[in-house]
């Protein structure tokens, strides 16, 4: 047994609901994350790495990608990043005896937390086709493992290279040279299961896919935030920072949801006297709360709303804005127009005066940012929603000036990073002749497949390798019987990993794991220690150095092993230095400078305490990538999700000890949630007329157009969620979307409108 870990897998009868709390972080939030760092890390290595954390000259966290400030604080780290250190830095060690007595069959049976519980991964195994266990092998025999593989593909495209957003720039550049020059655009991302449908309409929207604001612009300069679809306290909890100095500024709140989060409540910050004796920061000024699905009606009858008051005193639209940089607007208003009141009641679940008191907060506020996330995101609409957030902000200028703009929230340290550096399936043509360029070969032009479209690809056995870097494929993927089905159907799979975790115990008919550095670890190459960079929400991009000692000494760096994969598989005769690159990481980020727009001078600018912000037009300088040169107005129909009679619909969410699919522990102090996490919120007035008891057990089952799937076992929790809906965590829930049920557009599963059906358990 791992030293420290969990002998036996948590038992749910143990499960025990309290009151939700009413103030986030404070001193419990430095309790909780501290003990888990000195328990995993131990005193001395658990407080140099947190020391180091978020510190220019130390490593970026591993987990979210909020900013860091211009002058971090010495605890520049939230409970959450210290739980993602812990995990990363932790004593316990998987060696080769672990492999041999835990069978896969084995390994299967275990729940998330357990397997990542056990600790680091020490070496590279093997699971050979039909075994039941993974046995050790050397890196050479690794690689040439792959090679083989590779070498039996009938064509490139028969191999799929995934890659999670924990993956530095400088990997996530060589891992999709080394893809293309394989001759596969097949470069599936998290980015496709979080903020595609972002992507997609704010390129549309204002010719970037990125958004608008820096972290000055919120705390310096807005008058009012909009929080909707996102629990920054959970998911983001640093943030929360920023949006208290916000608010001691004078700037206002509003938070959109359909659950209320305590860390849009009260926040009490633990590195301030308020928040550790006194009653901390109110934040939210307004709360609406939303039904699921609600917000593309609720931000369209905003839209009309400040159309009709701009007719009555001609002062609410920025008019010399919309006149000079915009375009498509007496379509959008059109579409307003026909807006049904009905519908829009019936789609968000708010009356016309709550929807009435935050027009007043907007008109009142000289700048607007609005900040979202995968509430808005996993939607089968979710990209109409998002045009119209940009429509709203294009009403009244809210781009290209200070305090104003859009603000997706990224889920994962560096997911934004990996999408700049290449890492997604149809790169546009500029980047592609600029890679072809850089590296004398010709890219493939046709693009490859996502993350949805690769499953599915996989089912129908068109994929023979499937290689992913970083991540947790099996449990982040919706419908998880049919992934697990496809990635054992997959001739050889390859996990670039840290931890074990569950796409290691439903493997390919032959699986490699592959154990890397961390963020935390010093990286050593022939030319001396190497430091890496990342990007955050914000455009921001700054270096991370490790400081801890690796964890064990057959650990490759994953820029290591994509050269030393790349040198095998591509052969001698490859002219790209892959020992070169491996050897310096200079060199990586000298081609970089040379192939991606906005790393000009990269070396230099890097060393900049804080690194440098990314151009990007629309923020300065109001100028539009777009088909016409301006920023566009859409005109979006208005898409009600029906639920028939005794359904509600279910939005997947995080527990508060969680980060992805991620589980540090059995807790979600701020929900009430203590040792389990197999619960679902439903409101009480839901229960009622269900004749459903609060604590009772029942399976979830969805309800789909190819049938029925279920997940058996939930605790009811009664709630105040929005009528009409439901709330449980992930990964637990994700075999209930199913794999069609994908945002338009974006293709992103659509995992935050499940229509469920609650059916009691007898006994």
């Amino acid at each position: 047994m791992t030293k420290g870990a969990p002998e036996h897998d948590y038992d749910d009868s143990e499960l025990n609901v309290r009151s939700p709390k009413r103030a986030a972080a404070g001193v419990p939030g430095v309790v909780h994350g501290l003990r888990d760092v000195l328990d995993q890390a131990g005193v001395r290595r658990g407080t140099k790495t947190l020391l180091a954390l978020n510190q220019q000259r130390g490593f970026d966290c591993p987990g979210c990608a909020w900013p860091e400030p211009d002058k971090p604080h010495l605890a520049e780290f939230c409970e959450n990043g210290a739980k993602a250190v812990a995990e990363e830095a932790t004593l316990r060690r998987i060696g080769t005896e672990f492999f041999a007595t835990h069978p896969i069959s084995d390994l299967t049976t275990k729940t998330d937390y357990w397997l990542g519980q056990q600790g680091r991964l020490t070496t590279p195994v093997f699971r050979d086709t039909d075994g039941d266990h993974y046995r050790p092998i050397s890196w050479d025999d690794a690689f040439s493992v792959i090679a083989d593989e590779v070498a039996s593909l009938d064509r490139p495209d028969q191999a799929a290279f995934y890659t999670s957003g924990r993956t530095s720039n400088e990997a996530a550049f060589l891992y999709q040279l080394f893809a293309r020059k394989l001759g596969t655009n097949n470069l599936p991302d998290c980015s496709n299961m979080c903020h595609e449908s972002s992507g997609a309409a704010l390129n549309e929207a204002i010719g970037i896919g990125k958004g608008s604001v820096t972290l000055t612009d919120i705390t310096d300069h807005t008058d009012l935030i909009v929080v909707v679809g996102q629990n920054p306290g959970t998911n983001h909890p640093r943030m929360l920072s920023a949006l208290e100095e916000a608010k001691r500024r004078g700037a206002r709140i509003v938070a959109i949801n359909p659950l209320p989060e305590t860390g849009l409540r009260t926040f009490k910050n633990p590195q301030k006297v308020r928040g550790v004796i006194g009653k901390g920061t109110p934040l939210a000024d307004l709360f609406l709360q939303i039904r699921v699905g609600g917000d593309l009606a609720l931000f369209q009858a905003v839209n009309r709303l400040l159309i009709d008051a701009d007719e009555r005193t001609g002062d609410v639209l920025d008019h010399e804005f919309i006149d000079a940089h915009t375009s498509g607007l007496d379509d959008a208003m059109a579409a307003w127009r026909d807006l049904d009141p009905a519908a829009v009641a019936a789609a968000t679940g708010l009356n016309s005066r709550q929807i009435g008191a935050f027009v007043d907060e907007v008109i009142a506020a000289n700048s607007i940012v609005v900040c979202w996330a995968m509430g808005l995101t996993q939607h089968k609409n979710s990209v109409p929603t998002i045009r119209e957030v940009m429509n709203f902000l294009l009403l009244r200028g809210n781009i290209g000036r200070p305090g104003a703009g859009a603000c997706p929230v990224r889920g994962h340290s560096n997911v934004q990073g990996d999408r700049t550096m290449g890492i997604w399936e149809k790169m546009p043509e500029s980047f592609l002749d600029a890679l072809a360029t850089e590296f004398d070969f010709t890219p493939p032009r046709e693009p490859g497949l996502d993350t949805v479209d690769t499953i599915r690809a996989m089912l129908d056995g068109k994929i023979r390798l499937f290689m992913a870097v970083g991540g947790n494929f099996a449990a982040a993927t919706p419908d998880s019987d049919r992934t697990a089905e496809a990635l054992r159907a997959v001739p050889l799979t390859v996990h670039v990993s840290t931890k074990l975790n569950r796409s290691h115990v439903v493997p390919g008919r032959r699986s490699l794991i592959l154990p890397c550095l961390g963020r935390t670890e010093i990286d050593v190459q022939a030319a001396g220690k190497q430091f890496v960079t990342v990007e955050d929400s914000m455009s921001m991009v700054h270096a991370s150095r490790g400081n801890l000692p690796p964890a064990a000494p057959e650990l490759r760096s994953e820029v290591a092993i994509i050269c030393g994969l790349a040198r095998r598989v591509l052969g001698p005769d490859d002219t790209t230095p892959w020992e070169q690159f491996n050897a310096d990481y200079t060199t990586i980020r000298e081609r970089i400078s040379r192939v991606v727009p906005g790393f000009e001078d990269f070396e230099r600018r890097v060393a900049t305490p804080g690194g440098f912000v990314l151009p990007h037009p629309p923020r300065d300088e109001r100028r539009f990538a777009t088909i016409d040169g301006k920023a566009r107005f859409t005109a979006n129909e208005l898409d009600v999700v029906t639920v028939p009679p005794g359904r509600l619909i279910l939005q997947t969410i995080r527990s508060h000890d969680q980060f992805n699919t991620t589980i540090y522990g059995l807790d979600d102090r701020y929900r009430g949630v203590f040792n389990g996490r197999r619960v679902v919120f439903v409101s009480h007035h839901d229960l009622d007329e269900l004749g459903i008891a609060d604590g009772a057990s029942v399976d979830l089952v969805s309800e789909w157009k190819d049938g029925e799937r279920r997940a058996p076992a939930f605790r009811v929790v009664a709630f105040p969620t929005a009528r009409g809906c439901a709330a449980a965590y992930y990964p637990e829930t994700n075999p209930l979307v199913p794999l069609d049920h994908t945002a338009d557009i974006s293709n992103t599963p659509a995992s935050k409108s499940v229509v469920i059906r609650l059916e009691p358990v007898a006994g």
